[in-house]
Order: structure tokens, then C-alpha cells, then sequence
């Protein structure tokens, strides 16, 4: 059985308790972001529901391997728009968006 919408966005919730998400001032209500992004995630793993067992897999990782990547770019940018200066190394781009300059 696949969680509900609202399932998740509570879970995420919870784990925002340890790892916040800073929203700063988005012209949107937080819990309808959750909420947006939980059915789009709900749907994606519908569509894989008729999917063999690798390939949902490689589905499933694909899916959060790009929003991971997207993630550390915005992150990129907006360290850059902050004024940092960057090491041409990836190591150093990775201490500094882990927060250990």
C-alpha cells in the first residue's frame, strides 16, 4: 500500500524537526508546498507500480538522484548570490554546502 499524500507530508514534517527546511519568506504556505510535492511523488511511484522490479528501481533512484542534483545547484547559486567565493575543487564546493567552510 502506497502512503497517502497527507502521509507523507507529515512524515516530512517530522524530519523537519531535525533537518529544517528554510522557507525564508516563499509567498506560499508551507504545507501546501509539502502537499504539492507529496502527490507529485505519489504519482511517480504509481506510474512504477507497473513497472518489473529493476527497472522501478532505476526509476525510483533516477527520480531522486535528479532532485538531489537540483537541489545542490539552487544551493550552489544561492551561496553565489550570497557573495561566496568558490575553490575550484569539489571537495571544497562540498565542505562548504555541507556548512563546514
Amino acid at each position: 500500500m502506497i502512503a497517502s499524500s497527507e502521509e507523507l507530508a507529515a512524515m516530512i514534517r517530522e524530519i523537519e524537526v531535525e533537518d529544517p527546511i528554510d522557507y525564508a519568506d516563499l509567498p506560499y504556505d508551507e504545507d501546501a508546498l509539502r502537499l504539492l510535492v507529496c502527490n507529485q511523488v505519489r504519482s511517480i511511484v504509481e506510474q512504477a507500480g507497473d513497472m518489473d522490479e529493476d527497472n522501478r528501481q532505476m526509476l525510483l533512484m533516477t527520480v531522486a538522484a535528479k532532485l538531489v542534483l537540483e537541489n545542490m545547484v539552487l544551493n550552489i547559486r544561492l551561496l553565489q548570490l550570497q557573495g561566496g567565493a568558490f575553490d575550484d575543487s569539489s571537495e571544497a564546493l562540498f565542505r562548504r554546502l555541507r556548512g563546514r567552510s
